[in-house]
C-alpha cells in the first residue's frame, strides 16, 4: 500500500496529518499494525468472538479451574485463529475485505484441530510416561508450522530469529567449538518444542495467557474511560508553564502511558502526535523533540507499577512476587526519567524557551474535579498487590474499578457500547504480543534443549575472567541491544534473559540485578542505532533526520545505558534485593544518584544556572559518575564537584549582574 493510500484509508478518516503520518509509519515498521479491515457484518462477528475470548480469559484466570497446559493450549488456539483472520498473508495484501480468504479459514480450522487434539490427549500422553505415537509427532509438526506462520504475519523479524534458533537444534554438528553440539533428531525437537513445558507451551505463553492479556485489556479500559486525557491534562497543569513545558509534558505523559501499554513504538505514535508538534512550536529543534518522545516512551517498559507487563515475566523467571520486582525497578526508572526531565529543562534554558501561556493550561482543580476519579483503578491495583493478592485478581478488580470509577461523572461514563469497544480493543491488542510469546517458546526451548545459554556463559567467563562483572556486563549489553532490536518489549526481554542472564550470573551478578540489567538494555534497543524503532517513528512524525534523532535519543537516555553497570556491581539501588541494607543506606544512594543524573544532564546539555564551559562540563560529568556509583567516598567527591560548579556559576552570574548595573 502506498503512503497516499495509507493516508486516505478508512482507518485514518478524521485524523490529523500528524496522526495519519504516525499510522503510516506504524504500518510500515510494525507488523501488528497491518491488520485487515472488514465490512460491518464480518467486523461484528469478529467483535463477538473477541468478546467471547475475553470472557473466557477472565473466567479461566479467576473462578475457572483448568490445568496450566490446558489454558495455554486454549490461549494459543484463540491467538492463531484471530491472527489468521486479522493479519494479511502478504504485506501488500488489500486491507479492506468482506471476509478472510479461504486459505486462512483452512489455517484457522487446522489450528482448532491441532490444539484441540493437544487439549484432549495431553493428559493421556503424560499418564503413559510421555511416549509419543506417529500421530502425535505429526500434530506437533503442524502445530509448530502454524505458530511460525502466525509469527511471520504478526511479529515480522521475530519469526526469522526463532527460525535461526530452531535450525541450531539440527546444525549443531556443523558448528565448531563449544557452541557446537551433537545435534538432535526431528522427533526429539518436536517432542521438546510441542509436548514439553519448555517450548511453545513454556513460560512465555503462560504469562501471555494470564498477566499480559488481563493487563492489556485493563489498559484498553483505562483508555476508554478517558484516563489518557486525564494524564495529559494533569501533566500540563504540573509542568506546562515551566521552561520547556511541552517537552516535560511529553516525558510525564509518555512515562505514565508507556508503563501501561508496554509498547514504546505505539506510545510514540499516540502521544507523539500531540507532544512533538507542540515541542516544535515552542522552539525545540525537530530532532530534539522527536528524541524526547522516543526516550520517554521507551522507559515506560521498565517503569512501575505495570512495567508494560514485562515485570510479570521477570517475576516468573525469578520465582518471586511481582511486588518485589516492581519495588526493585522503582529507583532505576525514576532516575531515567529524572535525567530526561532535567535534560529538556536545561535545553529550554539554553535556548531561552518559555512554557505555554496561561490560557493553554487547564485549571488543576478543574482537571482533578472532572477526571481525578479515574486514578481509582490504579489505586485499587496497587493496594491489592501490596495486600498480597495476586496480580491476576488485582488486574480483574482494577478492570471493574475502571468501569465503576467512570460512572462517578457523566463526562467519563462508560456505557455498555463503550465497555464492548474497550473489550474488543483490549483483546485485539493482546494478539500480537501473545503470538510473540508463543514463538519465543521456540527460542527458550532451543536454549534449554541445547544448553546454549550455559555454553555461551562458560565462553564469556573464560574470556573475561571470573568475577569480571564490568567486562561481562559490557558483552551482555552489546548482545542485549542487538537481540532486542526491532522486537516487542516482552519478547526482547525473554530472548535476552534466556541467553544473557546465565552469563551475568557466571561472572558474579545476583539474579535480580542480572535480569534487570538485561531488561533495561533490551528496552533501550528501541532508541539505539541503527534500528532504533521508537526514534524512527518519532522522527517520521517530526520530519527530522532519523540518524540525528537516534543519536540525540541515546544522549538523552544515557542514564539508562550507565546505571545498570552500577547496580550490577552494587545492587543497593534495587530496593529489597540485598538483605542487610538499611533504609538510610538506600536513601543515601537514592539521593546521591539523583544528584548524579542531574549533573549528567547538565554536563551533556552544557547548561546549569548558565552555559557551562568545558572545565565545568568535565567536572559535572565526573561528579555524575561518582554520584551514581553507591559509596560514601564517591558520594562526597561527587557532591563537592557539583557544589563547586554551582557556586562558581552563581558567583559569576552575580559579578556579571553587578557589572551590568554599574
Amino acid at each position: 500500500m502506498s503512503e497516499k493510500e495509507q493516508l486516505s484509508s478508512p482507518q485514518t478518516t478524521g485524523m490529523t496529518e500528524a496522526e495519519k503520518k504516525a499510522q503510516a509509519l506504524l504500518e510500515e515498521k510494525e507488523a501488528e499494525m497491518r491488520v485487515r479491515v472488514f465490512d460491518t457484518k464480518a467486523n461484528a462477528i469478529l467483535s463477538i468472538l473477541l468478546v467471547i475470548w475475553s470472557i473466557f480469559q477472565l473466567y479461566a484466570n479467576t473462578i475457572g479451574t483448568m490445568s496450566a497446559m490446558t489454558l495455554r493450549a486454549w490461549h494459543i488456539m484463540f491467538l492463531l485463529v484471530f491472527t489468521f483472520c486479522l493479519y494479511p498473508t502478504f504485506k501488500k495484501e488489500r486491507k479492506m475485505r468482506k471476509a478472510p480468504p479461504i486459505w486462512d479459514f483452512v489455517l484457522a480450522g487446522l489450528s482448532i484441530a491441532v490444539y484441540g487434539y493437544m487439549i484432549k490427549n495431553y493428559t493421556a500422553i503424560a499418564l503413559r510416561g510421555g511416549y509419543l505415537e506417529t500421530i502425535d509427532y505429526i500434530v506437533a509438526g503442524i502445530g509448530i508450522v502454524l505458530v511460525f506462520e502466525a509469527a511471520r504475519r504478526a511479529c515480522g523479524s521475530l519469526a526469522v530469529l526463532a527460525l535461526v534458533f530452531l535450525a541450531y537444534n539440527f546444525l549443531g554438528p556443523l558448528i565448531p567449538g563449544e557452541l557446537g553440539h551433537t545435534g538432535f533428531p526431528l522427533s526429539r525437537v518436536l517432542s521438546h518444542m510441542f509436548w514439553g513445558s519448555q517450548g511453545i507451551f513454556g513460560v512465555g505463553i503462560g504469562v501471555s495467557a494470564t498477566y499480559i492479556f488481563l493487563f492489556v485489556v485493563f489498559g484498553a479500559f483505562l483508555k476508554y474511560s478517558g484516563f489518557s486525557q486525564f494524564i495529559n491534562d494533569l501533566a500540563l497543569t504540573l509542568v506546562g508553564r515551566s521552561p520547556g513545558g511541552p517537552a516535560k509534558v511529553a516525558v510525564i505523559a509518555s512515562a505514565l502511558l508507556g508503563m501501561i501499554n508496554g509498547s514504546a513504538i505505539a506510545n510514540v505514535a499516540t502521544t507523539g502526535t500531540i507532544t512533538i508538534p507542540l515541542m516544535k512550536q515552542t522552539g525545540y529543534k525537530a530532532e530534539f523533540a522527536a528524541a524526547v518522545e522516543a526516550v520517554a516512551s521507551t522507559g515506560g517498559q521498565f517503569a512501575p507499577p505495570i512495567m508494560g507487563a514485562v515485570g510479570f515475566v521477570m517475576a516468573e523467571f525469578l520465582g518471586v512476587s511481582y511486588t518485589k520486582v516492581m519495588i526493585a525497578a522503582a529507583i532505576p526508572a525514576f532516575l531515567y526519567y529524572l535525567t530526561l526531565l532535567f535534560s529538556v529543562h536545561f535545553e529550554a534554558k539554553k535556548l531561552g524557551l518559555k512554557g505555554l501561556s496561561k490560557e493553554n493550561i487547564p485549571d488543576a482543580l478543574v482537571v482533578l474535579k472532572t477526571r481525578g476519579h479515574l486514578i481509582l483503578p490504579l489505586v485499587v491495583l496497587m493496594v491489592m498487590m501490596f495486600m498480597g493478592y495476586t496480580p491476576l485478581y488485582a488486574a480483574v478488580a482494577a478492570i471493574f474499578a475502571t468501569v465503576i470509577a467512570s460512572w462517578f461523572r457523566k463526562e467519563t461514563r462508560m456505557y455498555p457500547t463503550t465497555i464492548l469497544q474497550a473489550t474488543v480493543e483490549g483483546a485485539r491488542g493482546a494478539i500480537s504480543v501473545g503470538v510473540s510469546c508463543v514463538i519465543i517458546g521456540v527460542i527458550i526451548g532451543t536454549v534449554s534443549l541445547t544448553g546454549l545459554g550455559l555454553n555461551f556463559g562458560y565462553i564469556v567467563l573464560r574470556v573475561v575472567g571470573e568475577g569480571q562483572l564490568l567486562l561481562g556486563g559490557l558483552m551482555v549489553m552489546i548482545m542485549s541491544t542487538i537481540l532486542g532490536m526491532g522486537v516487542p518489549g516482552v519478547a526482547a526481554y525473554v530472548i535476552v534473559a534466556a541467553v544473557a542472564v546465565p552469563v551475568l550470573q557466571n561472572v558474579g551478578a545476583i539474579p535480580m540485578s542480572a535480569h534487570m540489567f538485561c531488561l533495561i538494555y533490551a528496552c533501550l534497543s528501541n532508541i539505539t542505532p541503527p534500528v532504533a524503532m521508537s526514534s524512527y517513528v518519532a522522527s517520521g512524525i517530526a520530519d527530522s533526520n532519523q540518524t540525528k534523532t537516534s543519536l540525540i535519543a541515546v544522549k538523552l537516555g544515557l542514564t539508562g545505558f550507565i546505571l545498570p553497570f552500577f547496580f550490577l556491581n552494587n545492587p543497593v539501588l534495587l530496593i529489597g534485593t540485598v538483605e542487610g541494607i538499611g533504609a538510610l543506606e538506600t536513601l543515601q544512594a537514592f539521593v546521591t544518584a539523583s544528584l548524579g543524573v542531574i549533573a549528567l544532564s547538565a554536563a551533556l546539555q552544557g547548561m546549569m544556572l548558565k552555559k557551562c564551559n568545558i572545565v565545568e562540563r568535565v567536572i559535572l560529568l565526573a561528579a555524575a559518575v561518582l554520584a551514581i556509583d553507591p559509596g560514601t567516598i564517591t558520594d562526597l567527591l561527587a557532591v563537592a564537584g557539583f557544589v563547586l560548579v554551582l557556586i562558581f556559576q552563581k558567583v559569576t552570574m552575580m559579578r556579571q549582574k553587578a557589572t551590568v548595573s554599574e
